[in-house]
């Protein structure tokens, strides 16, 4: 085992009050300055124009935010639209498929036993129209 070596503390805390008492009392004469400097009216402006321009870097980030919020959404949806018109496109050729005359002509005679009918089975009726004699 290795020896260990006790050290006595050092008595700082008088130094460490004493330098938060001065920083505090550096802190207030400055505060000081700055409040009787607002008293002068180049000083009250620029602290106005001062207000103003972060207001304005505040609005460009929140703005900048938002438009990007936007885009995603924007791309978001974007893809939405390209996947519905996609499905679209598939509907509508299965449609037409399933709606070939060849194949509701198959399902009509398989399912409901439906022939085309010969020339013998089809009658004409004639039209009954209003400059016709009765």
């Amino acid at each position: 085992m290795g020896a260990v070596a006790i050290e006595q503390p050092i008595k700082s805390a008088k130094r460490n009050k004493q330098r938060v008492r001065d920083g505090v009392a550096a802190a207030v004469r400055i505060s000081r300055q700055v409040f009787e400097a607002t008293r002068q009216k180049n000083v009250l402006v620029s602290l106005i124009l001062v207000v103003l321009l972060l207001a304005s870097s505040i609005g460009v980030v929140v703005s900048s935010h938002e438009n990007r919020e936007l885009f995603n959404t924007l791309t978001h949806l974007q893809g939405e639209r390209d996947r519905f018109h996609r499905e679209w496109s598939q509907l509508l050729l299965e449609q037409s498929a399933l709606s070939a005359h060849g194949r509701v002509e198959n399902l009509a005679a398989e399912r409901f036993s439906m022939v085309v009918p010969g020339r013998q089975d089809i009658v004409l009726v004639p039209l009954m129209s209003a400059a016709a004699p009765k």
